[in-house]
């Protein structure tokens, strides 16, 4: 079984084992398109999304693998549909990505809307780089970095503080019980680091 193999199995453990998990299934998600399994990534997407439907980057990530697939009023669709949700929440990088796929499929480049207009609030300025980050233009820098290593530096830099708290109530626990973590060996720790990585957007 090859490394890329094993990352799909224990994603896909637990998906199964918590249906509800979003980044569980967009994280399986995603090994399923490096694999080129394109319809089982589908599914694993269209149940990210209906979990968090303002996870922009899925929409760009769904409508790639529609037209790997050759189904492309199913990826305009989608792609539409994530251009408005990424513009809505200053998604920058997923709404320019899914515009230039629209425009590959001979549509029409959709136009952002209008900046807001002079006082209106525009946001607090920090962006956060975890994949589904509810809190869009509004996101919350920490006070200061979680560790004194590099990590932590980089964790203040690109995670907001509602994210960071989110992972260590809740998604650090079930990582720890689904995947059967022993966080006293070096691979448990190894692997706990990575899941960590990938889900705040980080790798």
């Amino acid at each position: 079984m090859t490394q890329l193999q094993v990352r799909i199995a224990q994603f896909r453990k637990m998906a199964n084992d918590d249906p509800d998990n979003e980044l569980g299934h967009f994280r399986l998600g995603q090994l399923l398109m490096d694999d080129l399994q394109y319809d089982e990534a589908v599914q694993a997407f269209r149940r990210t999304l209906e979990l968090s439907p303002q996870f922009s980057k899925v929409y760009q990530l769904l409508g790639t693998c529609y037209i790997k697939l050759n189904r492309r009023d199913e990826a305009v669709k989608v792609l539409k549909e994530g251009f408005a949700v990424a513009d809505e929440r200053g998604d920058n990088m997923p709404r320019d990505e899914i515009a230039k796929l629209l425009v590959q499929l001979g549509e029409p480049a959709p136009t952002p809307k209008a900046k807001q207009a002079a006082g209106d609030v525009t946001g607090s300025g920090f962006h956060c780089h975890r994949p589904g980050c509810e809190a869009g233009r509004f996101a919350r820098q920490l006070p200061r970095p979680p560790m004194g290593d590099e990590l932590g530096q980089r964790i203040y830099e690109s995670v907001c503080a509602d994210c960071w708290e989110f992972w260590l109530r809740n998604l650090s626990i079930k990582v720890i019980n689904e995947m059967r973590l022993d966080l006293s060996t070096e691979r448990g720790q190894e692997i706990y680091d990575q899941v960590m990585r990938e889900t705040l957007g980080l790798d």
